[in-house]
């Protein structure tokens, strides 16, 4: 196709307009601009083609000849653009909401909370992964992803929705007596882990502390992490906002806070681009529900 050959995209609605109405006025309000401007463009429209297309009759205009061989070809185009958009937007609301976030994250914040979302928006169906690796965010596939981090990804739109740092915690009927001043002595408890994720491991390394004997470490799904924290089971790594209620209720104690620095938390993490409408529907609901954490 020569594009170049083509008028105005803005002069052909502006006619198509017109030839649909038989009047300026309606035309510009079907536009939603004046009727100059409806004027002006379909003028511009014949100046470029070399040809009479509008006419005055009484209170309107009439198609000449040549406007209506155009008027009939700008209905069947423009109907045929009007499906096309009706389609991918109809497929853009429907398809399911796919959201994925790390399983910790899923239990001990989503979960409890998503009720309120499916009460208010029960046409949206959602598709909720949680998992401990980064999935990619491919048009078509995962529409948000909730990662913890600093809110740096290459090529990706972040928003801090959870600041909050990774502490290291430990059930007070674990701790007991023990010391725990220092780093290393860590080593002396069973560790819990998030199924693929090393925080208390990448976190002794950068204390310095290297074991002289193999870990103890128990690897679970992040639900069931949680679960065997505040049994004894062993200490993990977490992020702070998870554990504040049973700390505050001291049957867990912080041990060592991971100090990551200014903007550490968990973050929304998207395509750049327009968001479909149950992604910014999803994104609006999350945004207000968190601030009451």
């Amino acid at each position: 196709m020569d594009w170049l050959f083509l008028p105005p995209l803005s002069s052909l609605r502006a006619f198509a307009a017109v030839s649909e109405a038989k009047s300026y006025s309606a035309a510009g309000r079907a536009l939603n601009v004046t009727h100059a401007a409806v004027s002006q463009q379909t003028r511009s429209l014949e100046d470029v083609l070399g040809v009479r297309l509008v006419v005055r009759a009484g209170r309107g205009v009439a198609l000449t000849a040549e406007g209506e061989m155009l008027a009939a070809g700008l209905k069947d185009g423009f109907s045929t653009i009007s499906e096309a958009v009706d389609r991918l937007t109809r497929s853009g609301r429907t398809r399911p909401l796919h959201v994925t976030m790390t399983p910790s994250f899923a239990v001990s914040w989503l979960m409890p909370r998503i009720s309120d979302f499916r009460l208010a928006h029960p046409d949206i169906e959602l598709m909720l992964n949680p998992t401990g690796d980064i999935v990619d965010l491919e048009p078509g596939g995962v529409d948000l992803a909730i990662r913890f981090g600093n809110g740096r990804w290459e090529g990706l739109e972040s928003e801090l929705l959870l600041p909050t740092n990774y502490v290291v915690v430990g059930a007070t009927c674990l701790i007991g007596d023990k010391q725990v001043s220092e780093p290393e002595h860590l080593l002396q408890f069973p560790w819990l882990q998030e199924l693929g994720t090393n925080e208390l491991a990448l976190w002794l390394e950068r204390q310095g502390v290297i074991p002289k004997a193999k870990l103890n470490i128990t690897h679970l799904p992040g639900y069931m992490v949680l679960e065997g924290l505040r049994r004894g089971d062993g200490i993990t790594a977490s992020a702070k906002a998870f554990v504040e209620a049973d700390v505050a209720a001291g049957t867990l104690q912080i041990l060592f806070e991971d100090l990551r620095g200014g903007g550490s938390g968990y973050y929304l993490v998207t395509r750049p681009g327009v968001m479909r409408p149950p992604l910014k529907a999803f994104v609006s609901w999350i945004r207000k529900f968190c601030g009451g954490q």
